[in-house]
């Protein structure tokens, strides 16, 4: 099975430098551009969109494809920081929170099992569809660890967010 997976347009949280987690923030201008411009500018054909329950998320989705079905996911969510939702992005280190739960929070670990427990349901029942997916970072690293076989550390350090190697849509093999 074949999945397209997009990050969401950017937020009023990232111009501040805050990451958002679990908090329901909402896309800017320039994500609304970014989501429009998305749809206008790929040719992906997909029967359904999952996407996270945060609004961002949906967003995002709504303007780049809005003729195409949506499904709202929760297991789909960013990682949730606890105290440092909506808080300062230099507090959100990837690399101590493996294992180790935010405070209040969960760790990636947490958000690797969640998304484990996604992609088998994507394998029981839409096996045969094109599938889309509109969501977060950590959701996005989870899927890296998980088809490609690599560990956390490795994720984390070949993200496009530190290699500045943004594209309009990772393809994973499920």
């Amino acid at each position: 099975m074949e999945i397209i997976y997009f990050v969401h347009g950017t937020t009023f949280d990232n111009v501040e430098s805050k990451c958002s987690g679990w908090n329901q923030v909402k896309l800017n201008e320039i994500g609304k551009q970014q989501s429009l411009d998305l749809g206008k500018n790929t040719n992906y054909e997909f029967d359904i969109i999952f996407t996270s329950d945060l609004i961002r998320a949906i967003e995002s989705a709504n303007l780049s494809w809005p003729n195409i079905k949506k499904v709202q996911d929760s297991r789909l969510r960013e990682c949730n920081y606890g105290d440092f939702n909506g808080k300062d992005k230099s507090l959100v280190q990837y690399e101590n929170h493996i294992n180790k739960p935010f405070p209040k929070g969960e760790s990636l670990k947490d958000v690797e099992k969640r998304i484990r427990e996604f992609l088998n349901y994507l394998k029981d029942n839409y096996s045969n569809y094109k599938i889309g997916i509109v969501a977060h970072r950590a959701t996005q690293l989870a899927i890296e660890v998980i088809t490609k076989n690599i560990s956390w550390e490795e994720a984390i350090e070949t993200d496009w967010r530190k290699t500045k190697s943004w594209k309009p849509g990772w393809k994973y093999e499920i």
